[in-house]
């Protein structure tokens, strides 16, 4: 039947017909948006994404060496000119820790919150200077929620019982010792190598007694 349909029917029926007229609009709006898209990622978003990567040495050198002002004004240019890319989001992440070293925690805490990036540890890494933050701030019960959701983010050896025991420490800031006591015993259960070399026992304990009054 197709066969049958000539070219003028199709722009005869195209004219008459609101609907198709609407849906050839609509799927030729759809073709130019993907199109549009592939082109801005394929010529401008890919070149830019690998200079960002290479653009930032400068600042995270000076953050290497603890040139913490020379750092910050650098880093702070770079995530302006680089946000959304990986090198910009990079930079974001080590200039909040330049932030935080400068003692400016609400700032960093804004910086921290805006890092978008795929790599686990770091995301992880960004969770727990966000809680260091909120710690350092006197916001315990906040700092408890984000070192808990740093904790859960990723379990292994290094970051969950670390930000387990930073956790445990704000519970009991906030005198919730069930809290912390919990969060001392997943150590000692779960991570034996950091429970003996932080010798966990003690803030188990410590946190067990309080329970009891």
């Amino acid at each position: 039947m197709l066969e049958d349909i000539s070219g003028e029917q199709i722009k005869e029926q195209f004219k008459s017909n609101s609907k198709v007229r609407l849906i050839s609009m609509i799927v030729g709006g759809l073709i130019i948006v993907v199109l549009g898209f592939f082109l801005y990622r394929q010529f401008m978003w890919k070149p830019a994404n690998e200079k960002s990567k290479e653009t930032n040495w400068a600042g995270i050198n000076y953050a290497a060496k603890d040139s913490t002002a020379l750092a910050i004004d650098e880093l702070k240019a770079h995530v302006n000119k680089y946000d959304g890319k990986v090198g910009g989001e990079v930079s974001q992440f080590v200039y909040a820790r330049q932030l935080m070293a400068e003692g400016d925690f609400e700032a960093a805490l804004k910086e921290l919150k805006g890092v978008d990036l795929t790599d686990t540890y770091v995301s992880v890494m960004a969770m727990g200077l966000q809680a260091d933050c909120q710690s350092e701030m006197g916001d315990y019960e906040k700092a408890y929620s984000s070192y808990m959701s740093a904790a859960n983010a990723n379990d292994n050896e290094f970051t969950t019982p670390m930000y387990l025991m930073k956790a445990g420490l704000c519970a009991e800031e906030t005198n919730n010792f069930d809290k912390a006591t919990e969060a001392y015993q997943t150590i000692k259960d779960n991570y034996t190598g950091f429970a003996s070399q932080k010798a966990i026992d003690k803030y188990l304990a410590r946190a067990k007694n309080k329970t009891t009054k």
